[in-house]
């Protein structure tokens, strides 16, 4: 049976119940405190949480008690807390997209794509210890999304070849900003970026690298690639990694349009 927003209540029903509030179909209880509490305020609180201690940090309990109110209070809002890191990953993926530009390169724009993704992990470190359980369902992921395909709009490629560059690139994004968030921590805590990049512990490691064990691994340590001792005629490892991704892109696009030519 449809609602009165054209919704099958029936179908709505399957959604995990984190995520139908993500989305606004799901009626929370008029019990709560009058105007005091809502869903966004729990969520914001427990990101607040979450960004200053961690994700382990977060429980109802202790969110009830940054916001002043009891335990119970949040439950008629949210019903568990697994419904709660639903809510916190989508909302911390909300993030802003860029208009439509019109002539502007999709390469620049899948770049910018990819380090505004990263900056989520840098900005909500404990957004990347969430586990992945099924594709993005809610709407803050999804938009993100979408943004993705915005980009590929043009490209002459079928469904499935464009949600597998979507994977490829996402999955670049989610290493990189995984990486920048454990650099930041490292950096944080008092370590130089030079331990770690291991350069510190360079001199060390030429005395155990040894050829006949490294055989490959050695002349690249010795020349000081390994631990940046070595000026890098490429530049940044990770743009310089996207722009080899964007590179295959842009070549298998080009093959798709000369074969449908």
């Amino acid at each position: 049976m449809e609602n009165g927003d054209g919704i099958d209540d029936e179908i709505i029903q399957s959604l995990p119940s984190g995520v139908a509030m993500s989305w606004g179909i799901v009626k929370t209880s008029r019990r709560g405190p009058k105007g005091e509490l809502s869903i966004k305020k729990i969520v914001d609180a427990a990101i607040a949480i979450a960004d200053k201690d961690g994700l382990a940090a977060v429980s109802m309990h202790r969110v009830a008690q940054s916001l002043g109110f009891t335990t119970m209070s949040l439950y008629r809002y949210i019903t568990s807390k697994e419904d709660l890191l639903v809510l916190m990953q989508d909302a911390v993926c909300d993030i802003p997209i860029p208009p439509e530009v019109a002539d502007k390169p999709w390469r620049q724009e899948m770049t910018e794509y990819v380090w505004a993704t990263v900056e989520v992990f840098r900005k909500h470190p404990w957004f990347g210890d969430i586990p992945i359980t099924s594709v993005p369902i809610t709407p803050g992921n999804l938009q993100v999304i979408d943004w993705m395909l915005r980009i590929m709009r043009d490209f002459p490629l079928n469904d499935f070849e464009k949600m597998s560059f979507l994977l490829l690139v996402s999955s670049y994004s989610r290493a990189c900003g995984l990486l920048a968030r454990d650099m930041d921590k490292s950096i944080r805590g008092g370590a130089s970026p030079e331990a770690f990049s291991g350069m510190n512990y360079s001199a060390a490691l030429k005395q155990l690298v040894k050829p006949d064990r490294f055989p490959h691994l050695h002349p690249i340590l010795m020349a000081g690639a390994y631990t940046d001792e070595a000026d890098s005629p490429i530049g940044n490892d990770l743009d310089f990694g996207l722009e080899r991704i964007l590179d295959g892109i842009e070549q298998y696009v080009q093959l798709k349009r000369v074969g449908q030519g």
